[in-house]
């Protein structure tokens, strides 16, 4: 592996980690090459190594097996050196919930360096970024889940990282808090930051990575970006929705026989899925979809939405593991070939 990572554009660059808790391997050989200046993005569900694989890049557990590097540096014989250059924000808050905003963020700007007067200016500033100037004087316990991820972060930006670790920021948080958290993390890698992400949100790798690795029981399984993991498993889906469930039975049984191609009920009663595109007898998807619309109306079957589009990264994850991970809403990636029957 190579030791000039600051020179070839890398963040981080491991070969065969492995980190072993007695029986278990968590981390089991995994291979990663994360860009500078990007969003990386981990997507398993939980249990899968994720936080595990984050705590050896961040010199806060030492492999068992294998070499990793952070800009060049070895996280094990240069560990000062990677920390000097990182930030880490957890799961769980790392804030003092009994002082208030401001004063956490002068205490940690103080800690870290920070004169007295530039530690306050430097609070001061995050705390307008991050929207939450009226709370400063408030304890941090009074705050609402949102507000204490974005005050974890804030804390994380204090001295601005090469690279920022993010596990799971928006565990637990409701929509309109995530997209703030999102935002925050769009404009810390504006800045020039490189940021792993780690998270079980399918939406979340979707919006903010520009490349995804899919880890399940320690190991890498797939690697690439969302275009590229999408048309891994099939070259799209076609999504109907009929006006009468009743008729959902039947137009199964037709998609099945016409695409060749295995259909999912969705939890909608009169939704259906199924994957086009990879036909033995070479039809397209737009055929093949086409064609499918067709025989729905001969049999008199009818189609009051119809959609093709890409495979979300939740039908990527279901076949490459079997199993699926988080989501909090469709993920479609549908393209225009979109009609209301």
């Amino acid at each position: 592996m190579s030791t000039t990572a600051t020179t070839t554009g890398l963040a981080i660059e491991t070969a065969g980690l492995v980190k072993t808790f007695g029986d278990n391997r968590a981390v089991d050989g995994v291979d990663l090459t994360v860009p500078a200046g990007t969003v990386y993005g981990v997507l398993g569900p939980n249990g899968a190594g994720k936080t595990t694989a984050v705590k050896m890049l961040a010199t806060l557990l030492r492999p068992d097996a294998g070499e990793a590097h952070v800009f060049g540096h070895d996280v094990v014989r240069e560990a000062d050196a990677v920390r000097s250059r990182v930030s880490l924000t957890g799961q769980y808050a790392s804030v003092d919930e009994d002082l208030t905003g401001h004063e956490n963020l002068v205490l940690l700007a103080r800690l870290t360096g920070h004169g007295k007067k530039p530690a306050a200016a430097r609070a001061d500033q995050l705390l307008d970024a991050f929207g939450l100037l009226e709370a400063s004087g408030r304890q941090v316990k009074n705050y609402s889940g949102g507000m204490r991820r974005r005050i974890d972060i804030a804390a994380s930006i204090l001295n601005t990282p090469d690279l920022l670790f993010l596990d799971e920021p928006t565990t637990g948080l409701d929509p309109r808090s995530r997209n703030q958290v999102w935002e925050i993390v769009r404009a810390v890698v504006a800045q020039g930051t490189t940021v792993l992400l780690t998270t079980q949100y399918l939406d979340e790798a979707d919006q903010l990575a520009s490349r995804i690795a899919v880890i399940d029981k320690g190991r890498v399984i797939a690697e690439g970006t969302k275009g590229e993991l999408k048309s891994s498993v099939g070259s799209g889906s076609v999504h109907v929705r009929l006006r009468d469930a009743h008729q959902r039975p039947d137009a199964e049984r037709l998609l099945n026989t016409v695409l060749d191609a295995q259909v999912v009920l969705e939890p909608d009663p009169v939704a259906l899925t199924a994957r086009v595109g990879g036909a033995s007898n070479g039809r397209g998807a737009a055929e093949q979809a086409s064609r499918a619309l067709a025989e729905l109306a001969a049999a008199r079957i009818t189609v009051d939405t119809f959609a093709l589009g890409q495979p979300s990264l939740d039908e990527v994850f279901l076949a490459l593991t079997d199993q699926p991970v988080q989501d909090q809403r469709p993920v479609r990636d549908q393209t225009s070939e979109e009609a209301t029957a």
